[in-house]
Order: C-alpha cells, then sequence, then structure tokens
C-alpha cells in the first residue's frame, strides 16, 4: 500500500442544511469521516464530529467544538476516549464542573477515579462529599474512608451518619 501522506487525498466532501461531512474509505475498509456544522458560537463549531485517522496526517483530528465528539474531544461538551470540557464523559474525562468517566475530574466527577471538588463518587473517589470503596474528603462513606466525618464498617460518625441520611432521603424523597 502506498503512503496516503504524500498523495493528494479525495475526500467525499457532503454539504447539508447542518454541516459539511468530509469522509474518506481507506483501501483496507478504515473510514476517516469528520462532520463540522456550519453554526459557530465563540468561533467555534456548534457540532464537531470526528472518527477514524487523518489520511492527511496519519493522525486523529480532536474533535473541537462547543460539542466535541471524537476519540480525542474537547469543547464545552466533550464525549470521547480523552475528553477536556467543561462537561467531560468519556475513558479520560478532564471535566471542569462534571466529568464521567473510567478516570474523571471536575467540581462533580463520576468514575472508576473520581477526582472532584465538591462531589466524587467511584471506586476511588474524592471531593467534599464523597462516596466510593475508598474516598477521601470532608463527608465520606466508604469502605475504606479517609477525613473528618467518615461513615464506614470501621467507623460511624454521627455526623457522616445524619448527613448521608439526610442525603439519601432528599434524593429518593422520603
Amino acid at each position: 500500500m502506498q503512503n496516503m501522506l504524500l498523495e493528494k487525498v479525495e475526500y467525499q466532501i457532503e454539504e447539508t442544511p447542518r454541516g459539511t461531512w468530509r469522509r474518506f474509505a481507506y483501501p483496507t475498509g478504515g473510514l476517516f469521516a469528520e462532520f463540522r456544522s456550519h453554526r459557530q458560537l465563540w468561533g467555534l463549531p456548534v457540532l464537531h464530529y470526528t472518527r477514524g485517522i487523518c489520511p492527511e496526517t496519519g493522525r486523529r483530528v480532536v474533535a473541537r467544538g462547543v460539542v466535541g465528539v471524537g476519540r480525542l474531544a474537547t469543547g464545552v461538551i466533550a464525549v470521547g476516549h480523552a475528553s477536556f470540557g467543561v462537561i467531560a464523559i468519556g475513558q479520560l474525562a478532564l471535566g471542569v464542573l462534571f466529568g464521567v468517566g473510567q478516570a474523571a475530574t471536575g467540581a462533580v466527577a463520576l468514575g472508576q477515579l473520581a477526582i472532584a471538588v465538591l462531589f466524587g463518587a467511584g471506586q476511588i473517589a474524592t471531593g467534599a462529599v464523597a462516596i466510593a470503596q475508598i474516598a477521601l474528603g470532608k463527608y465520606v462513606l466508604a469502605q475504606f474512608g479517609l477525613g473528618p466525618h467518615v461513615w464506614s464498617p470501621d467507623r460511624a460518625d454521627p455526623e457522616a451518619v445524619s448527613y448521608f441520611k439526610a442525603l439519601a432521603a432528599k434524593f429518593l424523597g422520603r
């Protein structure tokens, strides 16, 4: 197979009312696809979607948009294997306000590893309120917890018990 990086790439371009699709099918059956919406906000497309490896560069294109969706994504809302945004969803989700993923950060983070400022939940979590198997925070509900107010199999701080019972009542409507 020839080196695609040295050739002019013949993309299939499709203009739609909402945006532009740019696609390329490799001879091996692999697919590169990219969608950019026509509408923009703050100089970014409202939606940017990427899939596959760009034949011009041999690399993945980072999806950058108000909503970015791709293997690598950044935006106000970012969805991807590795994502960074105000709200991030992905295996590695670096969120400013909210992160959900295997490893997640944010003011609120949910994931196997949840590094949060306010609320973290997962297998390992931090936050002012942390719920996990292993947790660190001010109010902690965990199998093993560190903090001033911990409710665990070994320790039942009365303030932690009261806090988490009230929290459960609030969310369960009791």
